[in-house]
């Protein structure tokens, strides 16, 4: 039998419980998610890629079905890379389409042959994103609800040190 390898990509700054929603979710449709933390320098992200790394393998730690690995290079060659011919994206809003609809044409325009999935978070999770939680994070204020718990310790840990 086939094993169906997709890529979840993203900056995960940090990673939310809308991010764990859509994982959970596609670990229920695919064999093997491999989510890939894309370094994204120019996106001025506020924890580190190592950070982001080990806050995604922390929050994934239990899941058998999900491999963690950074990337700095198109997405598109992330994917010939780990022989994964599917991406995953969430999609929250009617904002958000039109941006993944972009970056879902451009990567066709790359890699014809690769696909690219959208799924929509539970509803209890639609509103969650990584910019709402670094905003409440730049405001001193707790975002628990909005994190793994994992997660949530190691931020919690960083900021006390800075």
């Amino acid at each position: 039998m086939k094993k169906r390898r997709v890529i979840y990509p993203g900056t995960f700054d940090p990673i939310t419980n809308g991010h764990m929603d859509i994982i959970v979710r596609a670990g229920t449709l695919f064999d093997e998610i491999i989510v890939a933390v894309a370094k994204s320098s120019e996106k001025g992200p506020m924890f580190s890629h190592d950070q982001r790394i080990a806050m995604v393998k922390s929050a994934c730690k239990e899941m058998r079905n999900v491999r963690v690995e950074g990337f700095s290079t198109l997405l598109v060659d992330f994917c010939k890379q780990t022989n994964s011919p599917i991406i995953i994206r969430g999609l929250r809003a009617v904002s958000d389409f039109e941006y993944e609809l972009q970056m879902g044409y451009a990567n066709a325009s790359l890699a014809p042959e690769i696909e690219t999935v959208y799924l929509m978070p539970s509803l209890e999770n639609a509103f969650i994103s990584s910019s709402v939680v670094r905003s409440i994070l730049k405001h001193n204020a707790s975002c628990a609800h909005l994190l793994p718990p994992s997660v949530n310790e190691m931020i919690e840990k960083s900021l006390k040190c800075t």
